[in-house]
């Protein structure tokens, strides 16, 4: 009798230790923070240079924006890495404003014929992993690229992208920051292609940068639904494209795609600047500020 009383005590801790781990992922599947793609702010910081990033950090603080998705391109000294000093500078600035830094990203391009140039694209990204890892941004954005392939076959450039990704996601990996590609239009345009790659690097330190905006072909949102199993990260962007269509994006069923899939991180906005770039990042976080929390019941 004892045996079987003994049993029943422990089918139901085994049931309530299940109930209570399947609540604390509920509860973490929601926890969705907002971040800024320094991108949004291209013509400030780039073109006319009244903007650097330490005025993102504070423009973030100002809208209550979690973190700043900060962008290799506008660090003075790019590509080169700046001086440790630099890197530690902006890494405190960041801390003492309450600004995390969410990623960074660099443009390599992994489908230059050229091998030589392709091992140049591993070095750049291997040396923004480092200054990622000294920052403390987890993630490192890269592209495919865009070099025209036109005399070679799929396959082949594929087997280009699988090798020199490889190579920097193990590199990623023993300094602790995680390799994402951004599907962004180029080699990369589709969900299948997307997860064909993924499938061939099959790597957990290797992920998606989901680019919203940017599956130009056929249904975006269904595209979006079936790579977001691999997003890591996000640029959630204003317009999306419908059967090569540019229109306003749903943003609301963006993020219920989101929220169903289990992602729980930062979910950042990229604006692609068309009129005065705070204007239009103000408008667009509070829409996805709303629509967070409507969709999450926040």
């Amino acid at each position: 009798m004892k045996r079987y009383v003994l049993l029943i005590v422990m089918c139901l801790t085994v049931n309530f230790t299940s109930s209570i781990a399947a609540q604390e992922k509920t509860r973490l599947t929601s926890h969705i923070k907002t971040s800024l793609n320094a991108y949004s702010f291209n013509s400030l910081l780039a073109v006319e240079k009244t903007m650097d990033i330490n005025d993102l950090f504070e423009y973030c603080v100002s809208r209550k924006i979690d973190a700043v998705d900060l962008t290799a391109y506008y660090f003075p000294t790019y590509p080169k890495v700046p001086s440790d000093e630099f890197l530690y500078e902006v890494k405190r600035n960041a801390f003492l404003l309450g600004v995390a830094i969410s990623g960074t990203g660099v443009k390599n391009d992994f489908t230059n014929p050229n091998i030589i140039k392709r091992k140049e694209s591993i070095q750049l990204v291997k040396d923004w992993i480092i200054a990622a890892e000294k920052m403390g941004a987890p993630v490192i954005r890269i592209f495919a690229g865009v070099s025209d392939v036109s005399n070679y076959s799929r396959t082949e450039v594929t087997g280009w992208l699988v090798t020199t990704i490889k190579e920097c996601v193990a590199f990623g990996k023993a300094h602790g920051v995680v390799v994402a590609i951004q599907n962004h239009h180029d080699f990369i345009a589709n969900a299948d292609q997307v997860i064909d790659l993924i499938k061939k690097v099959d790597s957990d330190w290797f992920g998606l940068i989901l680019d919203t905006g940017s599956y130009w072909e056929g249904d975006s949102y269904a595209q979006i639904e079936k790579t977001v199993q691999y997003a890591v990260n996000w640029q959630v962007k204003e317009m999306i494209y419908m059967n090569g269509k540019e229109e306003k994006a749903d943003i609301e069923r963006i993020f219920k795609i989101i929220r169903d899939s289990g992602y729980s991180g930062y979910v950042p906005i990229e604006t692609l600047e068309k009129g005065d770039p705070t204007e239009v990042v103000d408008a667009f976080i509070i829409k996805i500020k709303e629509t967070i929390k409507k969709v999450y019941n926040n």
